[in-house]
């Protein structure tokens, strides 16, 4: 592990294959995300931002190249210490919501803590805290289809953040919301990032987001280059 790299990219690359038809997504990506760091990633639609967040995730598999998450190397890992590596270490947050319609607000927090080993009352308790802090404690037993956009996001935020991970990746999750109700949640996330000292990798193409962020990267055909603050 470099230091205190939460995640890192060595080498990475990744191109998809059908049939005789090979498309190079990028190649040679090198990166890391230290501890309490905040990266935005941006990009134009098929640049392969997505696809990067999925590779340190540990969602997809490298072409080339290899993915450290908290010190381990991914491509070492079963599929079950992949997922156990991911459900401890990493959160998620995503454009759609992915909460689980049939489970409550409080469930779907609570679901990645009692998954980790603890018990339901201290999941319970955890998600409970967690969703009150983010302005939901009146809509702990609402389902996903009683919830606001805004809420449900909230709800996601909440669980990407409920184990303590050392790191979150966000795919666009305030891209469904209005201007307000993104500046909101992207506040609150930010405040829950800064107050655990998880790191955030926030793939976006809202410049205005990412200029919040400690560090700002840009993929353009194939290659991941620092931007300096006055060109965000």
């Amino acid at each position: 592990m470099h230091g205190d790299a939460v995640v890192r990219a060595e080498n990475l690359g990744k191109t998809y294959s059908e049939g005789k038809l090979v498309t190079p997504v990028f190649g040679g990506l090198d990166f890391e995300v230290h501890a309490g760091e905040t990266v935005a990633v941006l990009g134009a639609s098929g640049a392969g931002k997505s696809t990067l967040l999925h590779l340190l995730g540990g969602l997809d598999t490298p072409t080339a190249g290899e993915v450290y998450v908290a010190g381990q190397r991914m491509s070492a890992l079963s599929d079950a210490a992949r997922g156990q590596l991911r459900n401890r270490a990493l959160g998620f947050v995503y454009q759609f919501h992915h909460l689980l319609p049939e489970f409550t607000a409080l469930e779907n927090v609570m679901l990645p803590v009692v998954l980790a080993g603890s018990d339901v009352p201290a999941a319970r308790q955890r998600a409970q805290a967690l969703l009150e802090s983010v302005g939901l404690g009146p809509r702990l037993e609402h389902k996903p289809g009683e919830l606001s956009g805004g809420e449900r996001q909230r709800a996601a935020v909440a669980r990407a953040l409920v184990n303590h991970p050392a790191c979150v990746l966000g795919d666009e999750p305030t891209g469904n919301l209005d201007e307000r109700t993104a500046a909101t949640v992207f506040e609150q996330m930010l405040e829950l990032n800064r107050a655990q000292r998880t790191s955030l990798v926030l793939v976006t193409h809202d410049r205005r987001l990412a200029r919040k962020l400690d560090r700002v990267l840009e993929l353009h055909e194939g290659r991941l280059r620092e931007v300096a603050a006055a060109d965000v």
